[in-house]
């Protein structure tokens, strides 16, 4: 079994579904894509995620554009849940920590993944990707949580 430092993602998602997510008991959980199982496989137990919406809900137009959860991938692989209508996705197990829903407006300019401010969005199409340490505890610090550690 190999060993590697956490790494730190973003996961995209109206507030509402991540708000789901969050707030799911006994634990939290993490889908994306719509449900698809292989982004999931690039994520591990340990790793850091924030859920970044760019909507209220699905297909919303409201421009929310914040940030809506953070928290830790929890031992575990991805799995699948029947949530009806013949809609099967695949899941992971997350503990969120407590945080403060927080825009993403004020930290755009001080984000090591951003190339160009005037197109700050383009990487959020892919639905997860992977960020740096610096830009998760800015994250972290904006929603007003302590930057997530394996330990949550």
């Amino acid at each position: 079994m190999s060993t590697r430092a956490p790494r730190n993602w973003i996961a995209i998602a109206s507030a509402e579904h991540a708000r789901l997510g969050r707030d799911h008991r006994p634990l939290g959980f993490m889908q994306v894509g719509h449900g698809k199982g292989a982004p999931l496989k690039r994520v591990a137990p340990g790793d850091r995620v924030a859920y970044y919406a760019p909507a209220t809900v699905y297909g919303g137009t409201d421009r929310l554009q914040s940030f809506v959860s953070i928290g830790v991938v929890q031992p575990g692989e991805p799995y699948q849940v029947d949530m009806g209508r013949g809609f099967i996705p695949w899941r992971r197990d997350v503990r969120y920590a407590p945080a403060q829903e927080a825009p993403i407006a004020p930290l755009i300019e001080a984000f090591d993944f951003v190339e160009d401010p005037k197109r700050w969005g383009s990487k959020f199409r892919f639905g997860l990707f992977e960020i740096n340490d610096h830009d998760m505890q800015l994250i972290a610090s904006a929603m007003r949580a302590d930057a997530p550690s394996p330990g949550l």
